[in-house]
């Protein structure tokens, strides 16, 4: 495994944006050599990809065409037909008036279901997803150091309203909807959340915006969604235009061979960051039955091999975390400035 800047020194070599200043100078320069010898394979996989290592056309490819990512030109044609730069490819605006739709989708079909519900406004579902990954007091760093992504370490299996702590769902509820909840009767909380969710108590609009997973919601919650966005992006196949387009970057390519490689030598068989958390939840759903099995109605064996499932989620999460920093995150802004030199997310 390279030295823990090497990989980072590597890629700034490659985009010409060093992000780990003087790391090259520890160890009596053994990490100079190492990153020299693997910028060089970087290099070389830029190259093939038709990038001299900061990022310029070779083999006489004609300014301004980086496959299917325009590069040159006028800055406002440069974004003609490129998709928007928040979650499912939409624009900032598009995303508020998505968000207010469903909301209001979602507050008509509960009350025809008998139940109250106030649609949530943007800034209220926006903080449910900042809250994925964070506690308060904690840096995203400590909390995937204790806690890995939050899927598996997270799991509880009651419902959302009544969790202590950690709920990206109850906080993109909102205060007013989760007392409604909570005044209704034990037997009204299932018939609610049925009303609400579906199956799937877990799985809100605020964590599938989040995660551009809309494939496990259900009930009032799906019902809203499908009449809001493209059947397309109700698919668990669903992938984010914007970053399909990054991804097909010559940079990028050359970038996540460096994160493939460095993730199996932490012995991983991840080659994208965002293979990484889809399949925590995947092998939790294996545990719990799609969520539906409560942490206290748990067999020994499901305990134990939640428990198992929780270690693996810390231990990757750790790696991925640091890979997607120092390898992933730069290049990614990179590409993202020549796609939308005036508006990068």
């Amino acid at each position: 495994m390279w030295p823990r800047c090497a990989a980072a020194l590597a890629v700034g070599l490659l985009i010409g944006m060093v992000s780990c200043p003087g790391c090259a100078e520890k160890d009596g320069g053994e990490n100079r050599t190492t990153a020299a010898v693997d910028a060089k394979a970087i290099d070389a996989g830029a190259a093939s990809d038709g990038l001299t290592p900061n990022g310029e056309k070779t083999n006489g490819e004609a300014d301004g065409e980086t496959e299917g990512v325009t590069t040159g030109g006028n800055d406002e044609e440069k974004q003609t037909d490129l998709p928007g730069t928040e979650e499912f490819g939409l624009t900032p605006r598009e995303l508020v008036q998505a968000v207010e739709k469903v909301e209001a989708l979602i507050a008509e079909c509960m009350r025809e279901q008998g139940f109250e519900y106030v649609a949530a406004d943007y800034l209220t579902v926006r903080r449910g997803m900042s809250a994925d990954k964070s506690l308060p007091g904690m840096s995203e760093e400590e909390f995937i150091e204790n806690y890995g992504y939050g899927v598996s370490t997270m799991y509880t299996g009651i419902a959302p309203q009544l969790a202590e702590g950690y709920s990206p769902t109850k906080v993109g509820l909102g205060e007013r909807n989760v007392q409604i909840f909570l005044n209704l009767s034990p037997a009204d909380h299932v018939a609610y959340n049925r009303a609400l969710f579906g199956d799937n108590t877990g799985d809100s609009f605020t964590v599938g915006l989040e995660i551009e997973n809309f494939s496990r919601c259900g009930g009032c919650t799906l019902k809203a969604i499908e009449q809001v966005f493209e059947p397309e992006q109700l698919k668990a196949t669903y992938y984010n235009s914007k970053d399909a387009l990054i991804n097909n970057h010559p940079l990028m390519k050359s970038a996540l061979r460096v994160y493939a490689s460095e993730m199996r030598d932490a012995g991983f068989s991840y080659n994208h960051p965002d293979k990484v958390e889809p399949d925590f939840r995947e092998r939790l759903d294996v545990i719990t039955d799609g969520g539906t099995i409560p942490v206290s109605e748990m067999s020994p064996d499901q305990l134990a091999a939640l428990k198992k499932l929780q270690e693996y989620e810390r231990r990757v999460a750790v790696v991925d975390f640091r890979l997607a920093e120092e390898i992933f995150d730069p290049v990614e802004e990179r590409i993202e400035e020549e796609m939308y030199p005036r508006d990068v997310k």
